[in-house]
């Protein structure tokens, strides 16, 4: 009769931190394995911590606190299967990230991450140490090669461990969300298949940790790159695994494939996970924000609605004399569709208030810009002061365009604690509100249907700032302005790049222009959720004093 091993795969979503909490959900992953007949239950890279811990692994007692979470787990799980888990090592003035591994009511082993990151949102060579190249360990009847997270995306640890007898590889991993990430990580996995002949399994953790989320979606192929089993993204999945000793050595036998969503329902699914651990793991239950009958705001609104329910959702309507009626209706029928409630707060008087304080110091001189912030910045003190007076966050609702370009007011419509599309193109904003009209899951706690009425997504977008006022006054067309902004935003291309293209040079020279002078607001910007590889925050870093413009 051929040998069978069963690992138990624990893709769960830690807090940063919450090192007795992130343990307490260990020690129920191990006991679930333990009641499957697992030999051994797997978490995730950095589980203990959470991940990205950033500069908060450099306090020495936080990595002491976690290595001894982890030896307290190994002696609680001391009876049953061994537990693999991800966490900080430190050996002498060394720091390192580790996997350890438990057994017998000690950790017997401890794998040194070799290859660190250094790019998009990460920076683990300043923190930690590279490790040495490792061998494999034994685990009841199995060698099993663990390269963590990165290691697994360079061929040198797996050919090593593979060379040192290993028979299966498992990778542990903290792999952030992205659109198009699946088939950036199944690439590199395959050829680390393909190159050792061994099955190999990739489990991923999942939750939302500030602007990053990860999204789970764990996988194990067998050898010739065939996929022998996938978990759901952005879910918890406590699933037991089993291998197979045959002639052509094991193999991992086929289990549940689980679909994976498009990247439409990706990443509004990123979009609503990471609002939700935000406000979670910060704290909060409740939000409130500017309802403007304006699309930005339908979709942030029906993002919190789907994240926390309708009743923790509270929408403010800031009507000034320019407010349209449309945008008082529209503003009702969202909140209506998505059962949230919504109130009404004019800003008519305080802004006659401020009009008369400032009218000595601004005599003689034409209205505006500085009127129009005004505006702005009153619907912020509001909305700030319910905030505070009634526990509840608030959202800021502009979108990457926006953000981009600056056409947001700081201190106005930038106040607030998150911004959940943030990394959302105007013209994907546009057909993400399509996109949930049509489709409903069981993870989105708003009603099916038609959310956001068709005339939100419709009408020409406007501030509302002035009579008349369309966005198109002081922007290009969307459709432009996005592809412009891809360009040089994403892909950091030239102005020379787009002559090819047909496009006005001295647009695309002010769009330039305009992303360069507003680095200064976005480093006051709330964060928000990180959807693509080149979003605001770590995977752009720019100056904010910078004089050089492309010219060529």
């Amino acid at each position: 009769m051929s040998d069978r091993f069963r690992i138990t795969l624990a893709q769960l979503n830690p807090t940063l931190g919450a090192l007795e909490a992130n343990a307490a959900q260990a020690r129920a992953a191990w006991q679930a394995g333990r009641e499957a007949g697992a030999g051994l239950v797997a978490l995730t890279e950095m589980y203990i911590t959470g991940y990205q811990v950033q500069d908060l692994i450099r306090k020495r007692a936080f990595v002491e606190d976690a290595i001894a979470a982890i030896e307290q787990l190994a002696k609680d799980c001391a009876d049953g299967p061994a537990l693999a888990v991800g966490g900080p090592w430190l050996e002498g003035e060394q720091l390192y990230n580790a996997y350890h591994i438990c057994q017998g009511g000690k950790v017997t082993a401890r794998l040194l991450k070799h290859n660190l990151p250094n790019d998009e949102v990460f920076d683990e060579v300043r923190l930690y140490t590279a490790g040495p190249l490792s061998g494999p360990v034994r685990i009841g009847p199995l060698r099993i090669g663990m390269p963590i997270c990165e290691d697994a995306w360079h061929p040198d640890v797996a050919e090593a461990q593979a060379e040192s007898g290993a028979q299966v590889l498992l990778v542990p991993n903290g792999s952030p969300y992205h659109r198009g990430k699946h088939d950036e990580r199944l690439s590199p996995m395959v050829a680390r298949v393909v190159e050792t002949g061994l099955p190999l399994i990739y489990l991923n953790m999942w939750g939302g940790q500030d602007d990053q989320v990860f999204d789970g979606g764990s996988f194990a192929l067998n050898p010739g790159g065939a996929l022998a089993m996938q978990l759901p993204v952005f879910a918890d999945s406590v699933t037991h695994l089993d291998l197979e000793e045959t002639a052509e050595g094991w193999r991992i036998i086929p289990g549940e494939i689980t679909p994976r969503p498009d990247d439409w329902e990706l990443d509004y699914h990123a979009m609503v996970t990471g609002l939700r651990d935000y406000l979670g793991k910060s704290g909060f239950s409740k939000v409130v924000l500017g309802l403007s009958g304006g699309v930005d705001s339908a979709l942030v609104a029906a993002i919190a609605a789907d994240a926390l329910g309708p009743d923790h959702v509270h929408c403010v309507m800031l009507p000034s004399e320019y407010t349209s009626r449309e945008s008082l209706e529209d503003a009702a029928g969202v909140a209506t569709r998505l059962g949230c409630k919504l109130d009404e707060l004019p800003i008519s008087a305080p802004r006659a208030a401020v009009t008369e304080t400032l009218a000595p110091l601004f005599e003689g001189m034409k209205p505006d810009l500085t009127e129009e912030n005004i505006q702005s910045r009153l619907r912020g003190v509001l909305l700030m002061a319910l905030s505070n007076k009634l526990g509840e966050m608030l959202l800021t609702t502009g979108n990457k365009s926006e953000v981009a370009v600056g056409y947001a007011t700081i201190y106005g419509d930038m106040a607030g604690g998150y911004n959940p599309i943030k990394d959302l193109y105007k013209t994907r904003v546009f057909e993400t509100c399509r996109w949930r009209n049509r489709v409903w899951r069981d993870w989105m706690h708003a009603p099916a249907g038609e959310v956001i009425p068709p005339r939100v997504i419709d009408k020409p977008p406007s501030a509302e700032l002035r009579a008349d006022q369309k966005d198109e006054d002081s922007l290009p067309p969307y459709e432009v302005l996005d592809t412009i902004l891809e360009a040089l935003v994403d892909d950091d291309a030239s102005v020379v790049d787009f002559e090819a293209r047909g496009y006005d040079p001295e647009i695309v020279r002010k769009v330039e222009h305009l992303i360069y002078i507003s680095e200064y607001k976005r480093h006051q910007a709330a964060p928000g959720v990180r959807l693509s590889k080149r979003a605001f925050w770590l995977d752009r870093r720019y100056p904010i004093v910078n004089r050089w413009r492309d010219a060529r």
